[in-house]
């Protein structure tokens, strides 16, 4: 999902273009060469009308029309050399050119269709980076690494979501997933992380935040709804986590129903606080705001959150993918596995392997552990010019 992923699939797309010629050029030659060396009573000069048409299918407007151009003229080569009894005739000629005409036109509609899924591409990944904006691998003190797979291949998007923001009491890091299916679940995360982005940043009470995100989801709903979208009873299952400044062995956990966060580390795998809490939207129905617990996370350990997309992965016999099994496993044989690009990477081949790459629900892995305090990374200090600005300082932190 990164900005660079347009510019990795033109240049290939144009490579494999630019050779795209050769197959329908082949195939000219093989019936010119067959038609030459069978008999009189096996003529297959008229099956050149094949080579337009497949050059149709995988070249461009203009190379199309020239293998065309070059289909008819082998054709009244190939069939002038023949006696006049043997000969073809005009008939095939017509259909021949009938036939490289027809393929130019439908090289030219394939041509705009692909230009227009190009633009359609771009608007889509475009729509991706606003929600899952990308991050850097260091930020605000923390390294992460994160990977989600949607489960309509080509959607790419869902509603699934997470992020860091850096503020001036800590780093808050967001988790979730929206009940739902399309572009209501896609509305609905992008609603939710917008307030994050906000309320992580200027609440100092990590509580407050939880509650500007229930606020937000409500008042979504009650915007759908007055619009007639059947997004009504719309959730949203979710981790919010705080890195606090100057308490490096702990973090602040509310937990909106959502799959128990994992701490990977030299000790092993162990499970952080279940969700205990109502789901994002629906916690008047339990009388308020998840708790907020403080647990710890030693410096060197990673924590690890998933969406059930992971934990419901199943193979071809029912069985659900072993996370803690799996993970435990890896640090068995490798400890340093526990980083959080190489668990992530581990986890998302693991949970394809195991469904077979049959996904039925949209699937994040994130990772996440403290940065070394004698390390510096954006995201930390004060924002640029803040002091030329007249900021506070509350005001000019990252």
């Amino acid at each position: 999902m990164t900005g660079t992923r347009r510019e990795r699939r033109r240049p290939q797309w144009g490579r494999m273009r630019g050779y795209a010629w050769l197959l329908p050029s082949l195939l000219l030659i093989g019936i010119v060469m067959l038609d030459f060396n069978t008999s009189a009573a096996f003529r297959i000069v008229s099956w050149i009308v094949l080579v337009p048409g497949l050059a149709a299918a995988v070249c461009g407007v203009g190379a199309t029309a020239c293998i065309a151009v070059v289909s008819l003229v082998a054709y009244a080569l190939v069939d002038h050399a023949w006696p006049d009894q043997y000969k073809a005739g005009l008939p095939d000629f017509v259909l021949v050119a009938l036939g490289g005409a027809l393929a130019a036109l439908v090289a030219a509609l394939r041509v705009r269709q692909e230009r227009r899924m190009l633009r359609m591409q771009d608007i889509l990944e475009t729509s991706v980076r606003a929600v899952l904006r990308p991050l850097p691998a260091r930020w605000a003190g923390l390294e992460q690494a994160g990977a989600y797979l949607a489960a309509d291949v080509e959607a790419q998007v869902g509603g699934d979501f997470y992020d860091i923001q850096p503020s001036p009491y800590g780093t808050r890091v967001l988790v979730g997933d929206v009940q739902g299916k399309g572009l209501g679940a896609v509305e609905a995360a992008a609603a939710l992380l917008g307030t994050f982005r906000e309320a992580g940043y200027h609440e100092e009470d990590l509580r407050t935040v939880a509650e500007r995100l229930e606020i937000r989801m409500l008042r979504h709903r009650v915007h759908t709804t007055a619009i007639g979208q059947e997004d009504g009873d719309r959730f949203a299952t979710a981790v919010l986590v705080a890195f606090s400044r100057g308490a490096p062995g702990v973090v602040d956990v509310i937990n909106f129903g959502h799959e128990a966060p994992l701490a990977i580390g030299p000790h092993g795998v162990r499970e952080l606080p279940d969700g205990d809490g109502a789901p994002i939207g629906l916690c008047d129905l339990t009388g308020g705001l998840p708790p907020t617990r403080r647990v710890p996370l030693a410096p060197e350990e990673t924590l690890l959150l998933v969406t059930d997309g992971v934990t419901e992965a199943r193979d071809r016999k029912g069985e659900f993918y072993d996370l803690q099994g799996d993970v435990a496993a890896a640090m068995a044989a490798d400890p340093g596995c526990a980083a959080p690009g190489l668990l992530v990477r581990r986890i998302r081949d693991g949970v394809l392997r195991h469904s077979g790459r049959r996904l039925t629900d949209d699937t994040t892995i994130y990772a996440v552990r403290r940065l070394p305090e004698t390390e510096e990374s954006p995201g930390t200090g004060p924002l640029p010019g803040a002091r030329e600005r007249g900021l506070s300082e509350k005001e000019g932190y990252f």
